[in-house]
């Protein structure tokens, strides 16, 4: 059996915090287009990466959306 294989239920976002995930959306994305796609308040009035890391922390289901949009602008990259 060949062990150097990576396991192919490997987590895709290990070793990326919450913080990377926003910051990098943010600066890719913006707001605007965050807030379309995952319409919560903390994207939408007054947005910042610590209101939002506050809010994403406290709720599975946003945070869940967060990064799988993450996850989507990462396989659209060239």
């Amino acid at each position: 059996m060949d062990t150097d294989k990576k396991p192919a239920n490997r987590p895709p976002l290990e070793g990326i915090t919450l913080e990377m995930i926003v910051t990098q959306l943010s600066e890719s994305i913006g707001w605007e287009a965050m807030a379309e796609a995952v319409p919560v308040r903390c994207f939408t009035h007054d947005p910042s990466i610590k209101s939002s890391l506050k809010f994403l922390r406290r709720t599975p289901w946003a945070r869940a959306k967060v990064e799988e949009l993450y996850l989507l602008i990462q396989r659209a990259k060239p």
